[in-house]
């Protein structure tokens, strides 16, 4: 009797040494860095409705710990977690009690969208941040101005980033606008959606990449169908390789203050001295007119080959091209296009 006594007695000491083990190593693990790759922070959402206890496999799943085991055991320690639903930046190499806490914290400030339209100039973007209260009228158009402040894996002009801020619905925090922020998403999006994925043709196309924007931006204006601007593209770089002017208006509107400012625009193509004027003046123009799509990018990219050498379009948009100047000029006095 007395070795069975003696035994549970060892086995109860075990058992509770056990337990005091376990409890220990959980209560450690809670307070110990997590091992990331990356170090930067992420976002983390958290649903409407959200469990604290439900986000442990969430955590895990985003790479923020490894055992959600832990996380339940820091839970049942605190005995509770006021988590807020929303957004919230987390550090990937945060500790479980660190977690908790910044999920304690006040969310990330709701981002409301800020659409930026295809083909718009840096005075058009300026003016609309501007007139939301988000920026000085002329700040944007200062920052992107100065393209030595912001980085980019590919060559940034030198004295304008007219056709690198990609157009696209940018969400934003009004009370926290940063315009020289805002302008790296852009250049960081022209990126993602056209550069990263094209580096090696663009590479092999025979085109610089500033001569491919400049051609992109002239497309995103004078062809309103995505799917014609690989043969406009073609017309135009056929045009460019010759040395005869392009002839494309919209080059003259690009200093205008208002875009559709007929009389303006008038009184430019009647200037020869125009280095936008791009009836008399051959070759591409100083640079970019405004924020090309990928469309546009990539139709300047792959141009279509053809006969043609001339195009315009209709009142009604529809693209007619022309093989030579006569086709051209009948083309025109039939559509009353001068």
């Amino acid at each position: 009797m007395k070795k069975i006594l003696v035994a549970l007695l060892v086995l109860i000491v075990l058992a509770v040494a056990g337990v005091g083990g376990a409890f220990m190593h959980f209560q450690n693990a809670t307070t110990a860095p997590h091992a990331a790759a990356d170090p930067a922070p992420k976002e983390f959402i958290v649903k409407k409705g959200a469990s604290a206890r439900s986000l442990g496999q969430q955590l895990q799943a985003q790479g923020f710990l490894d055992d959600p085991t832990v996380w339940r055991f820091h839970l049942w320690r605190r005995g509770s977690l006021n988590v807020k639903a929303g957004r919230f930046m987390l550090s990937p190499t945060a500790s479980v009690a660190e977690l908790a806490t910044a999920l304690e914290g006040p969310p990330l400030p709701e981002d409301v969208p800020f659409a930026m339209i295809e083909g718009w100039r840096l005075r058009d973007t300026d003016q609309v941040l501007a007139a939301q209260g988000l920026i000085k009228p002329g700040e944007y158009i200062a920052a992107a101005s100065r393209p030595d402040r912001f980085a980019a894996p590919f060559p940034l002009p030198t004295r304008s980033l007219e056709g690198y801020l990609y157009p696209e619905t940018y969400g934003i925090v009004a009370e926290n606008f940063k315009v020289e922020a805002f302008i790296q998403r852009q250049i960081d999006t022209f990126r993602a959606r056209f550069y990263d994925a094209h580096q090696e043709e663009i590479a092999k196309s025979g085109r610089s990449l500033h001569d491919i924007v400049v051609m992109a931006s002239m497309l995103e204006r004078e062809e309103p169908v995505p799917s014609q601007r690989a043969l406009v593209a073609g017309i135009l770089w056929k045009r460019v390789d010759k040395g005869f002017p392009l002839g494309v208006d919209a080059t003259s509107r690009y200093e205008l203050a208002e875009w559709n400012d007929r009389k303006a625009f008038l009184k430019r193509l009647r200037d020869n001295s125009d280095p936008w004027n791009s009836r008399t003046r051959a070759g591409l123009p100083p640079g970019p007119i405004g924020a090309p799509t990928v469309d546009s990018l990539l139709a300047a990219l792959r141009p279509v080959k053809s006969d043609f050498w001339y195009y315009l379009h209709d009142a009604q948009k529809v693209l007619h091209p022309s093989r030579n100047a006569q086709e051209h000029e009948a083309l025109r006095a039939k559509y009353n296009v001068y």
